[in-house]
């Protein structure tokens, strides 16, 4: 093997940007609150090449089906970084992977991350781990492993990105599908907790535009822009299980309003030839909504197609059903109302109303009223 000239400079690993040892300090510094998310099913410690889940349970399963989703959290880590406040941008992960499992009727079993930075700084890792790790422990899913990849010359040294994916289960018989979806189905909207995880890059432009900081303190928020914005993403999976254990297929239909808004992700569950009228007048978005409508002359469509406009999560229940799942809901502290009811007959000709999104030929969704003031 080839050795360095004499008087020549040695080119090493960390010459070239890679810190093998800040990586081992992060690894130490999240042990602890990677392992509060381990129960028995969870073989082994962290640092392992995989991370090892007993799936022995399994068997009692007639037909068990895995259930798989990825996502990361796209520019709202660049507020993360602004404000250098990084325990939180976790929390937002998880809540977008796994409640896009829960919306088939999975439960999460186990997550693995994955932080790309340009510089390993060990407490700024362990403060995202610890995110994670905490939305872990909100949906009941262990964090078994993950990846820190250090990337010198491609990513500036304060920057990052991360994502995650999970893996679930959920009996074959018991798959929330558009064909159990009927006519005379109640749809019911859960509160969001504020933005979540999207739209931020068109946030991040109004904010531009107005010239408002992040540290700006607004009166109709109680806190600042930046506060406010980094507010994490409510976690819906415990309270989606919970409501399928009690309904069992009286609960027909779940959908996680993301990327897109409440018409198109909802019309992404309901079966060809429905229709579902929303009432807006059955709430009232956040104040955050109409602040940032305002503050950039954000037209209300455009503003429905990309912020959840304080809906979160959606379900479609039997009509019988309705009024015990809002008492069940409400038991968990979880605010929700009904938002309107399905119905037959194709409303996508109609003005406002959404269908066939992200490559589903679904039913049709409309908004219909004004917002409550």
């Amino acid at each position: 093997m080839a050795s360095a000239e004499p008087g020549s400079t040695a080119l090493t690993y960390a010459s070239a940007g890679v810190d093998t040892e800040a990586g081992d300090r992060a690894v130490e510094l999240m042990k602890a609150s990677v392992r509060r998310t381990h129960g028995p099913e969870v073989l082994g410690g962290l640092g392992g090449f995989a991370g090892l889940y007993d799936a022995g349970f399994l068997t009692s399963y007639k037909r068990p089906l895995l259930a798989t989703s990825t996502d990361g959290v796209g520019t709202k880590i660049g507020i993360a970084r602004a404000l250098d406040i990084h325990h939180t941008i976790g929390i937002d992960l998880v809540g977008m992977v796994v409640d896009d499992i829960v919306v088939c009727g999975a439960r999460p079993l186990f997550m693995t991350d994955y932080i790309a930075v340009g510089k390993v700084l060990p407490e700024r890792i362990a403060a995202i781990v610890s995110g994670i790790a905490k939305g872990c422990e909100l949906a009941g899913t262990a964090l078994v492993g993950g990846e820190t990849a250090e990337h010198p010359g491609l990513m500036a040294a304060d920057e990052y990105d991360v994502a995650g994916a999970a893996t679930g289960v959920v009996e074959a018989d018991d798959v929330l599908s558009p064909e159990r979806v009927k006519s005379g189905d109640v749809v019911i909207g859960l509160e969001s907790s504020g933005l979540h995880s999207n739209g931020f890059s068109l946030v991040r432009s109004v904010l531009k535009l107005a010239g408002w900081s992040l540290e700006r303190d607004v009166p109709e928020l109680g806190r600042t822009v930046g506060e406010e914005l980094l507010e994490p993403t409510r976690i819906y999976t415990a309270d989606v299980l919970a409501v399928a254990q009690a309904l069992g297929t009286e609960l027909h239909a779940v959908s996680h309003v993301t990327g897109g808004g409440l018409a198109a992700n909802l019309a992404r569950v309901l079966p060809t030839g429905t229709s579902a009228v929303i009432d807006r007048s059955t709430w009232r978005p956040q104040p955050v909504f109409d602040l940032l409508m305002k503050l950039g002359s954000v037209p209300l469509l455009d503003a429905e197609g990309t912020f959840n406009l304080g809906v979160g999560m959606v379900l479609v229940v039997d009509q019988a059903a309705a009024d015990r799942t809002l008492a069940l809901l409400a038991g968990r502290n979880l605010p929700a109302w009904v938002l309107g009811q399905i119905g037959t007959g194709d409303e996508s000709a109609a003005e406002g109303a959404v269908q066939g999104t992200k490559g589903v030929n679904g039913g049709s969704v409309r908004l219909v009223g004004e917002y409550r003031a």
